[in-house]
């Protein structure tokens, strides 16, 4: 097991600059067109394929990262450049994930490279969970998957909405109810591939921030896929069904307390994010604070700017304390006895909200106008405390593991 340490080592280091590089020369520039164009980016994912960022074996490399700071750093990174080209190139790994977490050898082999694609050629692929009636409730998902025993085909209807990547996507993972009765503990995932008659591409939404990631609706009208695309193969589900049924009957609590453990896992990487967005916001701030001139002097020496600056860079580095420690703890196998993972993305995700805000408030005027990178990046922050749970749900599952009270 690795020690938990506060100071990155010479190969991560090494990974963090040529990221960071990456975001300042490629990210940047891009940041205010695709934004105003709301669409997916092309020409920045193809880069970062070039040059290995889009791939998983750079993800799984950071993921196996013994420290457990190779995520969180490459997420802080990335997201410093800009949220919604950061998500664009990061949210086919939301896909790559569900197969590696649940698929065969061969679905893994088969399905992920068809993911990214080829560098001249990039694909994106979608990760497909939430709908309009179940976010946060995963156990009221409606959309269902049925065994077709005689074709040896799963037939999937459905709605899902919110889905990064959604209807533009090479490949679809899609989740859906096999035993409703189970709730969460009746759910498998489905690999959808690509040119499935039935599935088809709902609304694009057009949102407040991270506009340069593509998020639509996707629809599935009796979408047929082979027997072979149930990740894990149907046996596995079998017999993970059975032990659901045992499960429910002795104690249902404890069916659901494991599945939201599951998600608590995922957190800290979302919490990474927050912390790249509020630091670039905050640079910004300081820079422009430091040259900005009134009443003949910077208006970095009065209390009323030094001080929000001061509060800014403290909120943040405790921030990303807590992501590094609920990363350390998740890839050491430690337990979130006090939710650490929800902890860490409830203070990075209001730590984004306020710290932009007030780098807004330092500019003025000019923070206000899109002349300013600032209006952009308080606009992309809203997200964190919404997606990957919400900062209510946060709380909630920090409030029932510190109290073992079933808080509603």
């Amino acid at each position: 097991m690795a020690e938990f340490t506060m100071e990155l080592n010479d190969e991560q280091k090494e990974v963090r600059d040529w990221l960071h590089g990456f975001a300042a020369d490629v990210i940047r520039p891009a940041a205010a067109e695709s934004d105003e164009r709301e669409e997916t980016p092309w020409p920045v994912i193809q880069e970062a394929a070039k040059v290995g960022i889009y791939s998983l074996d750079f993800y799984a490399q950071q993921y196996f990262d013994a420290t457990g700071l190779g995520i969180p750093m490459a997420m802080e990174e990335l997201f410093w450049g800009d949220a919604g080209i950061a998500l664009s190139i990061v949210g086919t790994g939301l896909a790559a994930v569900g197969v590696l977490a649940n698929g065969t050898e061969e679905q893994i082999g088969t399905w992920i490279p068809q993911m990214y694609g080829e560098p001249n050629d990039v694909k994106v692929a979608a990760f497909c969970s939430s709908e309009p009636d179940a976010g946060s409730d995963v156990a009221s998902m409606r959309t269902r998957a049925v065994y077709d025993e005689a074709k040896d085909e799963w037939v999937i209807n459905g709605t899902k909405t919110w889905a990064t990547n959604g209807g533009i996507a090479n490949v679809h993972v899609v989740v859906a109810s096999v035993d409703p009765g189970l709730g969460s503990k009746g759910h498998a995932s489905f690999i959808v591939p690509p040119g499935t008659p039935g599935l088809t591409q709902g609304q694009k939404f057009k949102k407040h921030g991270i506009r340069a990631s593509h998020t639509a609706e996707v629809v599935l009208d009796g979408v047929r896929v082979p027997g072979s695309c149930l990740l894990g193969g149907k046996e596995k589900l079998d017999e993970r069904l059975a032990r659901a049924r045992e499960k429910a009957r002795k104690g249902g609590d404890r069916v659901k307390n494991a599945a939201m453990a599951t998600f608590e896992a995922s957190r800290p990487a979302v919490g990474a994010m927050a912390v790249g967005t509020a630091r670039a916001a905050y640079e910004v701030a300081l820079d422009y604070a430091r040259t900005r001139e009134q009443f003949g002097r910077p208006i970095i020496d009065n209390q009323g700017v030094a001080f929000q600056l001061a509060d800014m860079r403290t909120r943040i580095d405790a921030a990303r304390l807590l992501v590094w420690r609920a990363s350390w703890m998740a890839v050491n196998g430690r337990p979130f006895e006090a939710a650490e993972g929800s902890m860490s993305k409830l203070f990075a995700s209001e730590t984004a909200k306020k710290v932009t805000a007030q780098a807004i408030q330092i500019l003025g005027g000019n923070g206000y106008t899109r002349e300013y990178p600032v209006e952009r990046m308080h606009r992309d922050a809203a997200i964190y405390t919404i997606f990957e749970g919400t900062s209510e749900i946060q709380r909630l599952v920090i409030s029932r593991t510190i109290s073992g009270m079933p808080i509603r």
